[in-house]
């Protein structure tokens, strides 16, 4: 099997550093992305001699685009652009400030947007790829405040995808769009969020265990092998959106 060429952005911990040193194991020629050079450094290292990492911050547009025409340079093309980065906020409705909104949009929609735009006409030129969004389980069933604006974003961010996706369908269908649902993840994000995590994750409010990035890794893994538009990385999750689209109301009233 051919290696490909696979752009992971948010490489250098959690779940991109997971998966970059799964897919090295099997093979393929990453670029690895990040703010942080020194954990990025440590990860391109343990997945070998084909591992570019490019320090980068991919919430400006310029820099992203420097990503892409890297990547291009050193291996020629580019098979698969995974937009990884994303961060959470410990903030409900009623407190959030502009500033808070838009930090949010950002971090979890620009960046992932700007992946998009840039590596979209290089999958047109091929006839051929496939763009992966790692979303969330809140960007389906919104059911944490204190998340709301990551809620928000991750929305707004499945919507993007899936409006890419239609346009693409007809005229590109070997270019492959699609959006990653993990539920809680065991990694330092409830650390990072902006103003941290006052309370239980999703996935301990729902009773819905948290995943490893490993496991994660692993159903990404998986989907890149068999594109498909979507993917809840735990097989409770389809189920619970389907109990919360049935009746919204009373979902809600369950989780007070």
């Amino acid at each position: 099997m051919t290696a490909k060429v696979i752009v992971i952005t948010g490489a250098s911990s959690g779940i991109g550093a997971a998966l970059a040193k799964q897919l090295a194991a099997r093979g393929e020629k990453l670029v690895l992305v990040a703010r942080r050079e020194k954990e990025l450094k440590e990860v391109a290292a343990a997945c070998g001699k084909d591992a570019l990492p490019i320090v980068a911050d991919v919430t400006h547009r310029a820099e992203v685009e420097r990503v892409r025409d890297e990547a291009l340079r050193s291996f020629g093309h580019v098979d698969v652009w995974i937009n990884n980065v994303g961060r959470g906020i410990g903030r409900q409705v009623l407190d959030l400030t502009d500033e808070d909104f838009d930090e949010m949009m950002k971090i979890n929609v620009k960046s992932a947007l700007y992946g998009m735009q840039a590596i979209i006409p290089h999958f047109k030129e091929r006839k051929e790829g496939h763009l992966i969004n790692t979303s969330s389980m809140l960007g389906r069933v919104p059911f944490t405040g204190y998340r709301s604006a990551y809620s928000a974003a991750k929305a707004a961010l499945n919507s993007l995808a899936t409006n890419l996706r239609m346009d693409l369908q007809g005229d590109y269908p070997n270019i492959h769009v699609s959006i990653v649902m993990p539920p809680a993840v065991t990694t330092d994000f409830r650390d990072h969020a902006l103003y941290g995590t006052p309370g239980p994750t999703a996935g301990e409010r729902t009773g819905n265990s948290s995943q490893t990035p490993e496991q994660v890794a692993t159903a990404m893994i998986d989907l890149i092998d068999h594109p498909r538009a979507e993917v809840y990385t735990n097989p409770v999750q389809g189920e619970m959106v389907a109990r919360y689209y049935a009746d919204v109301e009373g979902f809600g009233r369950n989780m007070h």
